[in-house]
């Protein structure tokens, strides 16, 4: 039998890679993007009673019109701005199916998406699926600030969609009010649909306020947004996130959803429902994380390392350059191998895979595994 997949060449995800080799070696993993402490019983407790109350059948294919109200309510709260719980939300299983959905829904053949490099890896793999092309602009180290004259000299008559991150995963970064302005300015009066994942809106730091796309009219007419519960309850095994957009947009969206994935854990929706009610559970998020970072960069102060403080996620990259002149696949192996510490190198996410001499560590870890990573770094 003959054989021709769509997706040909592609390579072992790094996040599967750095997590196999740190099981393999015992390293301490600050690679994949997860925590390594439970989430609040209160919601464990909340779906365990979804559970007993018979919410185990399928949930509407939208989601629970209890959770998709309460994300409503969210939005009215952070972001004085309404999305109609009915017509405007679908729940999804994480951020990365409903980021799959959308671009499964509107490229097509031909279609060109701007993405900008480093990026998450799931959006150019879901563009070519769909015949898309991917055209990416380069994100400097170490800023990583978007240079909208490249944006503007790249949108054309075959500019289908724009995706953007803040907070951004890998680098840490967030996009500022007058990025959010110079979006809005280069797409009005386009046919350009803006993919926003903000998975990570709940994270941010020093202050800041994070820039979501609702928060500016025209860019919210063409835009979807894209977030996870996993990300914000320190659940990533439980994959639900949902997707916002006005009408029009979802109910394209969901004409695809439906033959997709269709509906997603029913208690844990009924769970998580409940479990925003109460607004602290996820106002006290910036807090929590800007503690562990703060931790994490007075513990490692004395390292060889170099950085900017992260600006959002639960990530922080570190210079190597006055370390090592290794690739940094390399080194991020070396580490884990021989030091016994696990990071993600960020040039796999990179145009040509370019090496910036940085890697990419998770501080969402106890108190104890960050003081044992410490350890490791600084006698690096």
């Amino acid at each position: 039998m003959q054989i021709s997949p769509k997706l040909n060449n592609v390579e072992t995800s790094i996040f599967s890679v750095m997590s196999a080799l740190a099981n393999k070696h015992n390293a301490i993993n600050l690679s994949q993007g997860f925590p390594n402490f439970k989430s609040d019983q209160k919601l464990i407790d909340a779906v365990s009673k979804a559970m007993n109350s018979g919410y185990n059948q399928y949930a509407p294919m939208a989601g629970n019109l209890e959770l998709r109200k309460a994300i409503a309510k969210k939005f009215e709260l952070l972001y004085n701005t309404s999305y109609h719980p009915e017509v405007e939300i679908t729940v999804t299983a994480g951020a990365t199916q409903a980021i799959f959905t959308i671009i499964s829904t509107f490229v097509r053949p031909g279609d060109e998406v701007i993405i900008f490099k480093p990026a998450y890896d799931c959006y150019e793999p879901a563009i070519t699926l769909n015949g898309g092309k991917p055209i990416t602009i380069p994100l400097k180290a170490p800023s990583y600030n978007i240079d909208w004259n490249l944006v503007e000299q790249a949108i054309n008559d075959h500019t289908k969609m724009i995706i953007i991150n803040t907070p951004h995963n890998p680098s840490g970064t967030t996009l500022c009010q007058t990025d959010l302005l110079k979006l809005q300015e280069l797409t009005n009066n386009t046919n350009i649909i803006i993919l926003s994942d903000e998975v990570y809106e709940h994270i941010i730091f020093d202050g800041a306020q994070h820039q979501s796309v609702c928060l500016f009219k025209q860019l919210k007419a063409r835009s979807f947004i894209t977030a996870s519960f996993g990300k914000t309850f320190h659940n990533t095994g439980w994959k639900v996130g949902y997707t916002c957009a006005p009408k029009e947009l979802m109910e394209a969206f969901r004409n695809v959803h439906q033959f997709n994935v269709f509906s997603v854990h029913h208690p844990t929706q009924k769970g998580l429902a409940d479990y925003l009610a109460e607004h602290s559970h996820y106002q006290t998020l910036s807090s929590f994380y800007q503690d562990k970072r703060d931790t994490f960069l007075k513990l490692i102060k004395d390292s060889r390392f170099t950085w900017t403080p992260s600006k959002g996620t639960y990530f922080q990259v570190l210079d190597f350059s006055d370390i090592t002149s290794e690739k940094d696949t390399d080194f991020a192996k070396r580490l884990t191998v021989e030091k016994g510490i696990a990071s993600i190198p960020l040039s796999v996410f990179n145009t040509h895979e370019r090496d910036d001499k940085v890697l990419r560590f998770c501080f969402a870890k106890t108190g104890d595994t960050l003081k044992m990573a410490a350890d490791i770094l600084n006698r690096i």
